[in-house]
């Protein structure tokens, strides 16, 4: 492969992938309602030690093979190739993951254009916005949907180089810098110091055994392991790069608009006297739709910055998760991009439309199964099943199935001696088990 990221494009572009709707929407009111910033220091704890552990092993794959996940497993697997190449197929859980996410990214897109001439003054008026949004202005959200699609197919199409890390180049100074303006707007009201306080304020005691599982969730989930994106974005990474410095940044990226946007979700949540509990969809299209009309013309202006920002950190996500399956269609079956781009794209719209009437009061009967939607459903799927089972077979391939001594070549530059071998025991004993808690706390206790 030719199309190599930069130095600085591999950060953006890997940074643009973990940085996502959780930032928003989870990351921060996990921290607010589990101790402050002793829930971030559980939450670093853990990231370095369960999957800052698995993303380096998904570096060692992608970097050592230089391939799609597929190909990758099949040619760094010693003996039983074709099962462990299995594995890489873990590339189906992003494709299904962008077929739900797109839809939100629709959402986004329709409040980023609606917000500059309109914001609900209630709750309730805000709630039936959404609601109507989701469950009958289905010639708005297809739109809207198609758009968002489209939009990230078309900078996929452009290649390693001129499209993802391009838009990672742009947009991801561009969140930043609209962050940071409202970041200092908030610290002129007077629910930025309540808001600091939720946040950062440690409380050790508000910490427990469910705190440490959504932290360990958090870490995981956050950092876009288990679906190929890593596998394959190394795989474009540029020799001599020094991937302990690189890994690092990207963790502190990902940190730092989590805290970023949380600080400015909240001093509009305690200015105004919302719920600080409240998380998901709910947080961002009602509570938060409805703060920002308080402010008259300057809500306006936040709004729509905040929702662009919104969709910025939603599109270098989105690019992320159609890359893995499109290398893998070019690899493995010689397809152009753009051929191999038109066969994922059929499949992914097809689903989120499914997705999308799902929802749909006309329809939504026909698209529910076990109680949940067809859309919660390729969620529950994808989320405790896909992924973890994909973070489990990463640490346990390259712990104990690749060459031991290429990682040792690839990663002792770096790390050293003793933080190689801290690492490896690390991957082979405490990431797996932890990955499995978070599957068993998904499926049997959430």
């Amino acid at each position: 492969m030719n199309d190599k990221f930069s130095k600085i494009g591999f950060i953006l572009a890997v940074a643009g992938s973990a940085v996502g709707l959780g930032n928003a929407w989870k990351f921060p009111t996990l921290v607010g309602t589990n101790g402050g910033s002793a829930f971030i220091i559980l939450y670093l704890l853990l990231t370095f030690l369960v999957s800052f552990v698995i993303f380096l092993g998904e570096i060692s794959i992608g970097k050592l093979s230089g391939k799609d996940p597929v190909n990758a497993y099949k040619m760094l697997a010693p003996k039983n190739a074709k099962f462990w190449s299995l594995a890489g197929f873990c590339i189906v859980g992003s494709v299904l993951i962008f077929s739900f996410y797109s839809v939100i990214m629709g959402w986004i897109l329709k409040y980023c254009v609606s917000s500059v001439y309109y914001l609900p003054t209630t709750v309730d008026e805000s709630g039936a916005v959404f609601s109507a949004l989701l469950t009958s202005d289905l010639g708005v959200i297809l739109f809207y949907y198609t758009v968002s699609v489209l939009l990230t197919f078309w900078i996929v199409s452009k290649g390693i180089v001129g499209g993802i890390e391009r838009l990672n180049v742009w947009m991801m100074p561009a969140l930043f810098i609209f962050l940071v303006i409202m970041l200092l707007f908030s610290f002129s009201m007077s629910g930025f110091s309540e808001s600091a306080k939720f946040m950062l304020k440690p409380d050790f005691s508000a910490l427990n055994k469910d705190s440490v599982l959504a932290a360990l969730g958090l870490a995981f989930f956050t950092l876009s392991l288990g679906v190929g994106t890593i596998i394959t974005y190394a795989a474009s990474l540029p020799d001599k790069t020094d991937i302990l410095k690189s890994s690092l940044s990207i963790v502190f990226i990902n940190i730092l608009i989590g805290v970023m946007m949380g600080l400015i979700v909240f001093t509009f949540i305690f200015e105004f006297g919302a719920d600080p509990k409240e998380q998901g969809p709910g947080l961002v299209f009602i509570s938060l739709a409805t703060l920002f009309s308080k402010l008259g013309i300057v809500g306006n202006i936040f709004a729509v910055m905040f929702f662009v920002s919104l969709f910025f950190a939603a599109l270098t996500s989105a690019v992320s998760m159609i890359e893995p399956s499109a290398l893998y269609l070019i690899n493995t079956f010689k397809m152009s991009r753009k051929k191999a781009l038109s066969v994922i794209l059929a499949f992914v719209y097809i689903m989120g439309v499914l997705c999308i009437f799902s929802y749909q009061a006309t329809t939504s009967e026909y698209l529910t199964f076990f109680g949940k939607s067809f859309f919660d459903c390729v969620d529950y799927f994808t989320s405790n099943i896909l992924m973890p089972i994909s973070g489990i077979l990463i640490a346990i391939f390259v712990g104990y199935i690749m060459n031991k001594s290429s990682l040792e070549e690839l990663f002792i530059p770096y790390t050293g001696e003793i933080g190689f071998k801290i690492w490896y025991i690390l991957l082979r004993t405490v990431a797996p088990l932890a990955v499995a808690i978070i599957m068993i706390n998904q499926i049997f206790f959430s």
